[in-house]
């Protein structure tokens, strides 16, 4: 079958390659994707919020299913649209997807439905903002209601920072904003819980951690991620069941009883307070870098277990795992999360030597002149399956020293809970 995935990061690279994978896909395109897909999908420079001329490149190539990769489209109803026109599409439609577009809209269903989260204030103007600053305990967090590529989060440690988060927020920062968010600080550790649904039953998909401070030792700014490792050393049977009792569920209820359900991935970003989760948000599509460290560790066809999400028919299909660990390791351009220069060339890729279990997915990549150079501040992921993290860990740091990227830098301290110095 012939299939399309809309996306150009690391998680798109790392969904075109299990798709390649399956017996089932005959061609692969990625819209608009990047250095890394263009091996192995044909690369279609539309741009991805025109719907119009996606839906149209879509019928007319016969492209038989569509996968929605970031968040974006998602919130602005790519799904509905192409589900319009017959097109077969794996992701949540309009309504669900601001479980991700509105943190404002998943706090009031927290509230509701008793969902354990942080506890947290609604404000529409900064005056109102401040005042509740004054009589609230640091350090605080604040929150830009609308999506912000993993970014609109400020952890503040006092009310001089406070004031000035809400101020960038209220300026427009992450883009018009009606609201800021303002929560309580759980003093506990991030986890990412995923589970896959057709809207019907659900199954789970992994869990990570994520590492999003910029520096070693989780310091400095928040990023969209610096890398993984999965499972998380968190996770037990008694936790997992408190997770989709008390947040999962009564979630996908809340979504059914506005008349709507959830299909496609679900990622649950948790606090674990004393081996109690809190919900902190929602995306609704896989992370990124979390995808990239997941998916090599799917032993099921993904293309089925897609299909099977579209068809109603999840409950049919058995999702089988390796049992081998996974560390992912992103290589950032100079200067990020601030300015960075784009256009530098990667060398030295062709001679770094990958076994079956090491992966280099591209992120902000692109093609020029026939040669690959970094556009983005996340630039390019490296990923190693084995036994013990540590040993994925030296993997990926040879792996690193032989591309001797001059134009980037990367953490050095990627799953150091997990890791024994």
């Amino acid at each position: 079958m012939i299939v399309g995935i809309i996306g150009s990061g690391g998680r798109e690279h790392a969904i075109c390659q299990m798709l390649k994978y399956s017996k089932k896909v005959s061609e692969l395109y990625c819209f608009p994707g990047n250095a890394g897909t263009s091996k192995i999908a044909k690369n279609i420079k539309l741009d991805i919020d025109d719907f119009e001329k996606l839906k149209n490149f879509i019928l007319n190539k016969k492209i038989e299913l569509v996968i929605i990769g970031p968040e974006k489209p998602l919130v602005n109803g790519i799904v509905d649209y192409l589900e319009k026109f017959g097109i077969k599409v794996f992701g949540p439609n309009k309504i669900a997807s601001q479980l991700e577009g509105s943190k404002i809209f998943t706090k009031e269903i927290c509230k509701k439905y008793n969902i354990p989260t942080a506890k947290f204030g609604v404000f529409n103007n900064i005056k109102e903002a401040n005042q509740f600053l004054k009589e609230s305990t640091h350090p605080i967090v604040i929150k830009s209601d609308n999506l912000a590529s993993g970014k609109g989060v400020y952890i503040c440690n006092n009310e001089k920072d406070s004031i000035n988060a809400i101020k960038e927020i209220f300026d427009g920062k992450f883009g018009p904003a009606k609201n800021v968010l303002i929560e309580e600080f759980l003093n506990g550790e991030e986890m990412s819980f995923f589970i896959i649904s057709d809207g019907i039953s659900i199954q789970k998909f992994g869990t990570a951690q994520d590492h999003k401070r910029v520096l070693d030792g989780d310091k400095g700014k928040n990023t969209g991620g610096m890398g993984a490792y999965s499972p998380s050393r968190l996770i037990t049977n008694q936790l997992e069941e408190k997770i989709l009792e008390k947040i999962i569920s009564p979630t996908l209820k809340a979504l059914a009883d506005i008349g709507t359900n959830y299909k496609g991935f679900l990622y649950a970003g948790l606090m674990i307070v004393d081996n109690n989760p809190y919900l902190i948000e929602y995306n609704v599509r896989m992370g990124d870098p979390e995808c990239q460290t997941i998916l090599p560790m799917l032993k099921t066809d993904l293309t089925e277990i897609f299909l099977s999400c579209c068809e109603n028919k999840l409950s049919q299909i058995q999702i089988k795992w390796s049992k081998k660990k996974s560390l992912c390791v992103v290589l950032c351009s100079n200067g990020y999360p601030d300015e960075y220069s784009k256009n530098i060339e990667i060398e030295n890729l062709e001679k770094i030597k990958l076994d079956s279990d090491d992966f280099i997915f591209h992120a902000g990549t692109d093609e020029k002149n026939n040669k690959v150079v970094a556009i983005g501040g996340r630039v390019l992921n490296f990923v190693s399956l084995s036994e013990k993290f540590v040993d994925a860990k030296k993997n990926i740091t040879k792996h690193l020293k032989d591309l001797n990227w001059s134009g980037g830098f990367f953490r050095k301290d990627i799953g150091y809970k997990v890791i024994d110095k």
